[in-house]
């Protein structure tokens, strides 16, 4: 059986950035349902640093990465989606994306158009199909219509700011947090129609200002322990709270009690990899981020670069939210 050469990036046990070691190793034949796909270009995530500090506990040893984009080398029997030449994108459970080439399930790897380019596409599939099932999916009691209030935090991220341009498209006002006024002005100007810095401003007494005391129908959330209170308080009656990471810790356990007095609320705890759970799903929701992304209704925007061999340096930019936009290792 043939194998091919690769280096990767793997981690022996859960901990600090230190663990994460460039190897060498290599990569054999598809199987059923798997392709070998050729790296151009791979994303980072926070989901990446949750895996590699245990937050999220995985078997080990671990190669890390959940999305990236490049060349299909090689088809297994039953999948019918992908050609040997292709250029493809994903983002994809299993971890294992921080290498030149793998082996993978190909249910949820995606043609890619040619009017993407690799780097883009490694920079958007996780990021914009997360965009994509909130927007679109993960909605409140009645839906969202254009004109009504959200709240996204951290919108100057890389979901952030794909976030930000989608609701402006779709004629949400997007109210946008973050850590600083440079971020601030960055998520302004992808299309937030109001900003505000929660290292120096009460977000839930602006919120109250934007709306006029109404609140909104929805706030989606990625940071987690520091937010969560006073997210609930920004709801409306019927409001709905949807989280999507961790950022800053887990949240805290609370009484379902309390969503009764705040307004009869909603909460619902998402992850993207359940919404691509299937061949069809992973499709449709591909197919939407395409036509936003070729339309120009959505930019990617790239903002950090790293060589495979500097992940460490990668990874603790993410952590100390140095980061803005979408960051990529390059091949």
């Amino acid at each position: 059986m043939s194998s091919f050469p690769s280096r990767a990036i793997c981690i022996e046990q859960h901990g600090g950035i230190e663990l994460m070691k460039l190897v060498n190793v290599t990569v054999g034949e598809p199987g059923p349902g798997e392709i070998r796909i050729r790296h151009h270009a791979v994303g980072l995530n926070f989901i990446d640093v949750y895996q590699r500090s245990g937050l999220y506990q995985l078997p080990m040893p671990l190669q890390l990465g959940m999305e990236a984009a490049g060349v299909v080398e090689a088809v297994g029997a039953g999948v019918t989606h992908l050609q040997l030449g292709d250029r493809a994108a994903y983002a994809s459970q299993p971890p294992g994306s921080y290498c030149e080439r793998r082996v993978m399930p190909a249910k949820c790897v995606c043609k890619l158009p040619d009017a993407i380019s690799f780097e883009t596409g490694a920079a958007m599939m996780l990021k914009g199909l997360t965009a994509q099932y909130l927007l679109k999916r993960t909605l409140p009691q009645g839906g969202l219509q254009a004109g009504d209030f959200v709240l996204f935090h951290a919108a100057a991220g890389g979901v952030g700011l794909i976030a930000c341009q989608w609701a402006r498209a779709l004629g949400l006002q997007l109210i946008g947090t973050a850590g600083s006024d440079s971020k601030c002005a960055l998520a302004k100007a992808h299309g937030a129609a109001h900003v505000v810095n929660y290292a120096s401003e009460d977000f839930l007494g602006r919120v109250k200002e934007i709306t006029g005391g109404k609140g909104v129908k929805v706030v989606y959330d990625s940071v987690g322990k520091d937010t969560w209170d006073k997210s609930l308080d920004c709801l409306a009656p019927f409001g709905l709270m949807a989280s999507f990471g961790n950022a800053s810790g887990p949240v805290a356990p609370f009484a379902p009690g309390i969503l009764g007095p705040k307004g009869s609320l909603y909460v619902t705890r998402q992850t993207l990899f359940t919404h691509i759970s299937t061949r069809e799903s992973t499709q449709a929701m591909a197919d939407d981020l395409f036509e936003a992304v070729t339309s120009g209704k959505v930019t990617i925007r790239i903002d950090q670069r790293f060589a495979l061999e500097d992940v460490q340096q990668a990874h603790r930019d993410l952590e100390a939210r140095k980061t803005t936009g979408c960051t990529i290792l390059t091949l």
